[in-house]
């Protein structure tokens, strides 16, 4: 099982599944990493916006990839390509970037959770959300762009 979806299925969110399974050796120790993500699960505190799979994975490229120095304009178009890369991708394989889109319930509302549980969304789109970004950060960062 990948390190992302241990920590999903241990109960982490997605943003922090995916930003934590990046960071292994690479400076961040994990109760960091699940802190600095825990907002951004459900497309940012279940606004169901950006998924929250994609929004931890372009932490995890800009931590490993990004730029440091304002004028570093090589390091800025960089980290941007990939970031436009890993968002391009992930609407290739699930048809969109928002949560709403992805889990077509509305989470901010205790019916939308009860019919999250109950269409049985965790395990249909959520865990398939995180095993991309998970796979599309660690392709990008080989690819060594």
């Amino acid at each position: 099982m990948s390190a992302a979806l241990s920590f999903f299925e241990a109960g982490l969110n997605c943003a922090q599944s995916v930003f934590a399974s990046q960071m292994k050796g690479h400076g961040l120790d994990e109760a960091t990493c699940f802190k600095v993500a825990s907002g951004f699960g459900a497309g940012m505190g279940r606004k169901q916006e950006v998924c929250g799979a994609v929004t931890g994975g372009l932490m995890a490229l800009g931590f490993r990839a990004g730029f440091v120095e304002g004028s570093d304009r090589e390091g800025r178009e960089r980290v941007y390509a990939l970031t436009r890369d890993l968002q391009e991708r992930f609407v290739q394989v699930h048809g969109s970037l928002r949560c709403r889109d992805l889990l077509t319930c509305d989470l901010s509302t205790a019916e939308g959770q009860k019919e999250f549980r109950e269409r049985g969304l965790l395990d249909k789109v959520c865990k398939e959300c995180v095993k991309t970004a998970e796979g599309l950060v660690k392709d990008l960062l080989k690819e060594g762009k």
